[in-house]
């Protein structure tokens, strides 16, 4: 079978960790920060994990990591 072709925007947003979850950044932490809450800032600092549903579409988009 053909190599496949990793999805280069995806590459850079997600990561498999061992277990086969994606983990991810938050969004909405670039700009026009002063207009949200303190809360909101924190809880976007953790790390993320794509949905059950999601994660089989990024898992094609990233076949080799």
């Amino acid at each position: 079978m053909a190599k496949l072709k990793t999805h280069s925007a995806s590459k850079k947003r997600f990561r498999v960790t061992a277990s086969g979850k994606i983990k991810m950044g938050h969004a909405f932490r670039r700009h026009r920060l002063i207009s949200k809450t303190k809360r909101a800032k924190t809880d976007n600092r953790a790390t993320a994990f794509a949905s059950d549903a999601d994660a089989p579409t990024i898992k094609k988009l990233i076949p080799y990591k």
